[in-house]
């Protein structure tokens, strides 16, 4: 059974501002709890979701099917989003939801590879289509990818000693399982370091998930192509769960709603004004009661842009 908490449920819903007859787009179906609550507001309008993950499009499928048939769901990586909508005729859209990371379920499953509390081989891909994964990276990664890779997505400062003893571990026997790289890393870092800051295994999971699904080019491609879909009025709210996403998201909003200063114009002409505007300058976070029942709640950031004029044709 594919269960999993919406973050930020209500919150990221609302920011849309929902038009019953609209075209709104779930990037991240998972569970289907942000798709079941913007299908129950449409009433001519349609729901386009997005999914790699098998179990999680049928858990799903019949989910909103209980609610109504104005949905379609796109078994596809989100950075496809402008072209699998155009192949279904959809140009623009009213609203585009992406909420990041991995699902309560995929974590759950052990034998997905996801998590350091499941002893299964390493894995770790969200669609099980394609061939990279987290027994590739880990076996056949040079040392200075690996290191690049540690210190790159996940900030860990033991990199080089965690990617040195996986490559000499490797040299004995290849690295099947969670729990031999689990061992590894706790090997890895000293005794003092592993003491504090949770399992010492996080950083090295987080990193190596986000390498194998590329998360973070795959996010940067989906949101500009999503911005350049949206109508006027049109919204995209955006649920991070660690920084270098929401880096990216903040960056990229900053961008689309700066007002550029041109010297010696003291009116900016139409064409020069933002397109867009953000709806929250300071990312929301989860309320108390929900930190309280949900702990992935905890590193959660919301933001909300909307569209507010359209670009000049060249």
């Amino acid at each position: 059974m594919f269960e999993h908490i919406s973050v930020m449920l209500n919150e990221a819903v609302a920011g849309l501002n929902i038009k019953e007859d609209g075209i709104y787009v779930d990037c991240t179906l998972g569970g289907g709890g942000h798709s079941s609550k913007i299908l129950s507001q449409l009433t001519s309008g349609h729901l386009y979701a997005f999914d790699q993950d098998e179990t999680a499009i049928k858990a799903a499928q019949a989910k909103l099917s209980k609610i109504s048939d104005h949905f379609t769901i796109i078994h596809s990586n989100f950075v496809n989003l402008k072209e699998k909508l155009n192949e279904l005729g959809v140009e623009k859209v009213d609203g585009i939801l992406f909420d990041l990371g991995v699902s309560s379920p995929q974590f759950d499953e052990g034998g997905r590879g996801f998590s350091y509390n499941y002893d299964s081989r390493l894995d770790m891909r969200m669609d099980q289509r394609q061939s990279l994964d987290a027994y590739q990276i880990v076996n056949e990664y040079p040392y200075e990818k690996i290191v690049k890779l540690l210190y790159m997505y996940s900030d860990e400062k033991f990199a080089k000693q965690i990617a040195r003893k996986i490559e000499s571990r490797r040299k004995e026997k290849p690295i099947e399982t969670t729990f031999e790289l689990v061992e590894i890393v706790k090997e890895a870092i000293p005794a003092p370091a592993r003491r504090k800051g949770g399992h010492p295994a996080k950083r090295t999971f987080q990193a190596l998930r986000i390498a194998v699904n590329d998360e973070l080019n795959v996010f940067e491609l989906a949101l500009n192509q999503g911005l350049s879909m949206l109508e006027v009025g049109g919204r995209i709210s955006v649920i991070t769960f660690h920084s270098l996403e929401d880096r990216i998201c903040k960056t990229i909003f900053k961008e689309k709603t700066e007002v550029k200063n041109v010297p010696g114009l003291p009116v900016l002409p139409d064409y020069l004004l933002p397109k867009f505007k953000l709806i929250n300058r300071k990312a929301y976070t989860a309320s108390a009661d929900e930190l309280e029942m949900n702990h992935r709640a905890h590193s959660a950031k919301l933001r909300v842009i909307e569209r507010v004029a359209n670009d000049e044709e060249k």
